[in-house]
């Protein structure tokens, strides 16, 4: 019986996240992306098995919606998802959002909160 790769939910954009996305997809990992309404037509989501809108009402900007910590994690909980990988910038050193990650029975593919 063999067991069933860990799914990973991208939390970034652009280039970043397609090579994240590549790099798990050659490793047989099912992959999440999320994009801001004004990335829909970017092609880096394309790459993911999934994607999905990360915005929600609160968001000002598309930026906010990938500093949107709650709302990324209500995603990976609702796609199931065992890995976050925030990519580059945004909350990959933000250590709330990875003990959120932590938190939620989910791991933070990104440095030690300490």
């Amino acid at each position: 019986m063999t067991s069933k790769p860990p799914k990973v939910l991208v939390a970034n954009r652009g280039e970043i996240a397609a090579r994240v996305l590549s790099a798990a997809r050659e490793l047989g990992m099912p992959t999440v992306a999320i994009f801001a309404a004004e990335d829909k037509s970017a092609g880096y989501h394309n790459k993911a098995d999934e994607a999905l809108p990360a915005c929600a009402e609160s968001d000002r900007t598309p930026v906010d919606a990938y500093l949107n910590a709650d709302r990324i994690v209500k995603i990976a909980r609702e796609q199931r998802v065992d890995l976050i990988h925030p990519g580059y910038g945004f909350l990959s050193e933000n250590a709330g959002f990875a003990e959120q990650v932590r938190a939620a029975g989910m791991k933070f593919v990104g440095p030690p909160t300490e």
